[in-house]
């Protein structure tokens, strides 16, 4: 998997360079300078994206077992800031927010559970918001090899999506238990608990369509949210793309960014598909590159303190259940704050991956 990530790092700063160098990067730079404030824009709108994310996780808990909806908002910055910024595939984060979340009084298997629900929510309401940008692409009067190569991907992916959904719902227990045998030999994984107590808790977070039909809701409105960042920027750049436009653009242009999960960032796919879905509305090159370079900024501007809030919830040594309010500016104060090495001098904070007890009740 390591290999594969690699390779796809590799191809994708090929094509991204190449994209660049091809549309000239004097015209990039332009489109890029029109944006002007836009830009601001669109990391103010991916900061409340994010955030509206971690609230459709939150919704996924039983009432009574939930954790703090900051803590939720706070853990899924992380997933996005390892997701977005480090070298790993584009589930990576989401591992490493279900082990955090258990350091504020969620067992193991209750985070592991919510965290397979979320994903497989945002999975599906990211579907139907394909289907729908499509379906708009379609009566705007789109027609040739986009409408139907995306029109193959959807026929592609229903079936392994519904495949998601019954690995969790029937035969994925003994699946899970061989792969985690075979690929983890089982230490990184007893955070989660026992299998079986994890299906347990899937079925019964299913069993709540209530809480789960709130979630689509949230997470689908959660699209909506993030057109805004290609709404903003195109008009910021003076082209008079409509709201329709917009969500065709950025529901397509994520179908395209999920379908290159295995590549870090989505190197060079979103740049690829994004010059092709402007093109469809007249939008140069140049101006779709610098798209995607406003995009990269949203996801350095949350990233970055998302990777630093990682650091100070590892770093929190607090017993869980009793920890102050932390968040993106509290988590830029703890890492510029230099610790104590154990040999009386200081050193700077570095980013740790410590393993959990077992127990799943945190430190």
């Amino acid at each position: 998997m390591k290999r594969l990530t690699t390779l796809g790092l590799i191809a994708g700063l090929c094509t991204v360079i190449g994209l660049f160098v091809s549309s000239g990067p004097e015209a990039v730079a332009a489109a890029l300078w029109a944006s002007g404030w836009g830009a601001v824009l669109v990391v103010v709108a991916r900061f409340v994206a994010v955030a509206w994310a971690g609230l459709g996780w939150w919704v996924v808990f039983p009432r009574g077992e939930r954790p703090l909806l900051r803590d939720c908002v706070n853990v899924r910055f992380v997933r996005e800031g390892v997701n977005t910024l480090l070298p790993v595939a584009q589930v990576g984060g989401d591992l490493i927010g279900a082990r955090l979340l258990t350091r504020y009084r969620v067992s193991g298997a209750l985070s592991g559970a919510t965290t397979l629900v979320d994903l497989m929510v945002q999975a599906l309401t990211q579907f139907l918001f394909t289907v729908a940008g499509l379906g708009i692409l379609v009566a705007l009067g789109g027609d040739g090899p986009i409408v139907h190569y995306v029109g193959l991907g959807l026929v592609v992916a229903a079936p392994a999506l519904l495949a998601f959904y019954l690995i969790q719902r029937r035969f994925g227990q003994s699946l899970l238990q061989a792969a985690i045998n075979r690929f983890a030999s089982g230490r990184e994984w007893r955070i989660f608990g026992a299998v079986d107590v994890l299906f347990e808790r899937l079925r019964g977070l299913y069993a709540a369509r209530g809480r789960i039909l709130t979630a689509i809701g949230t997470h689908l409105f959660g699209w909506i949210i993030g057109t805004l960042e290609v709404w903003i920027a195109l008009r910021f750049m003076g082209y008079e793309v409509g709201f329709l436009e917009a969500i065709v653009i950025e529901s397509l242009a994520q179908a395209v960014r999920g379908a290159a999960f295995a590549v870090p960032g989505a190197l060079g796919a979103q740049e690829g598909g994004l010059i092709a879905l402007c093109a469809v509305f007249g939008i140069p090159a140049e101006a779709a590159l610098a798209l995607s370079l406003i995009k990269r900024l949203a996801d350095l501007a949350v990233g970055l303190p998302s990777l630093m809030l990682w650091h100070a919830m590892e770093d929190d040594k607090t017993e869980p259940g009793r920890r102050p309010a932390a968040g993106i500016g509290a988590a830029l104060r703890a890492f510029t704050r230099p610790r104590r090495a154990h040999g009386g001098g200081t050193h700077a904070p570095a980013f740790g991956y410590a393993a959990a007890p077992a127990d799943g009740k945190g430190e």
